[in-house]
């Protein structure tokens, strides 16, 4: 390994702790992507780490904990590399508020931590669970037992819809909320960044490239691997399709893509690509502390971090973003997450 470059950093909400602006998505690592092989996986973890990425983004059912594993590792064999690793649970019993309970979270958590090769987890997150449950005195409770047992030093919650992250935010102890953000979902600048400013709690804005459709690269012709959820969960069918594409229709996705990437070429800093424009427009709003996009490879991890030290994108940038999304998307996917 070499030094790692400084990016843009950031204080991840009530955990006390500095990240970089953008970080490392890694559910690609897992599965659900179609094939990335654990010598590509190692690959992708050093070339971010080498960038200056400080910040990996994990959970317990990515690859049914080969993700974690494989990050456990890496720290393991880069131990003076300042690291945060952000998991997730909850994903791994079938899905009912009853389920989030302290000896499943015990449990759930064991796993990680043997995966991870940590004492304490630095930053834990409910995945995405019923709705219910971020409303649940119980569930707090239980996470702040697991905070003072050791088992973890801070926690957070990953949300499907606003309304989720708004609730959570009440809670005193809630280090930080992952959100879907980007150019195709708006939402959360209503009212979830304002909020989180506020009240001081970390936003990691995920998906930030939609699936892929921000870059560019795709068009009504592209397909995906079998085991690609932009192939099998296209319509909702495994999880919710907010997750694929931002639950945006897929033809509108790719024209709206060949927008902002005219968008990029109009108003965008020279030498700088749709994707890492896609990024650094999110990495610059207020209130966003962390943008995890997912790569698959070497180029991918590189050209995301470095999306970190695009210069600021502008008034004119920035009218063009919330134009294409008042086009496109609005009506369909604003009042549903």
């Amino acid at each position: 390994m070499t030094d790692t470059a400084a990016l843009p950093s950031r204080v991840l909400g009530r955990t006390g702790r500095e990240v970089s602006a953008v970080g490392l998505g890694t559910w690609q690592l897992g599965g659900d992507w179609g094939e990335v092989s654990e010598e590509q996986a190692r690959e992708v973890l050093e070339a971010s780490a080498d960038a200056g990425v400080t910040l990996f983004d994990t959970a317990d059912v990515y690859g049914d904990g080969r993700s974690e594993r494989i990050i456990g590792a890496f720290r393991q064999a880069n131990p003076s590399l300042p690291i945060t690793v952000a998991t997730k649970m909850g994903r791994r019993v079938p899905q009912t508020p009853e389920a989030y309970t302290l000896e499943h979270f015990r449990e759930w958590i064991d796993r990680s931590r043997r995966n991870l090769g940590q004492d304490t987890l630095d930053l834990v997150q409910l995945h995405c669970p019923p709705g219910e449950v971020y409303e649940s005195d119980a569930v707090y409770d239980a996470l702040d037992t697991l905070v003072e047992e050791g088992a973890i030093a801070a926690y957070g919650v990953s949300v499907e819809e606003s309304r989720q992250a708004l609730t959570a935010m009440r809670r005193p102890h809630v280090a930080s909320v992952q959100i879907i953000l980007n150019a195709f979902r708006l939402k959360p600048l209503d009212e979830v960044l304002p909020t989180a400013q506020r009240e001081g709690v970390g936003i990691l804005a995920r998906v930030p490239l939609a699936s892929g459709l921000l870059s560019g690269r795709y068009d009504e012709r592209t397909a995906f691997a079998e085991s690609d959820h932009r192939n099998y969960n296209r319509h909702g069918e495994a999880f919710d399709v907010g997750e694929t594409f931002s639950g945006v229709d897929y033809a509108q996705g790719v024209a709206a893509a060949r927008d902002f990437t005219r968008l990029v070429r109009d108003e965008g800093p020279e030498g700088v690509t749709p994707a890492q424009a896609a990024i650094a427009w999110v990495a610059q709003l207020p209130g966003v502390t962390s943008v995890i996009p997912g790569a698959r490879n070497v180029e991918q991890a590189r050209s995301n971090a470095a999306a970190a030290k695009v210069p600021a994108l502008g008034e004119g940038f920035d009218r063009g973003v919330r134009g294409l999304y008042d086009r496109y998307f609005r009506e369909a996917v604003h009042d549903r997450w």
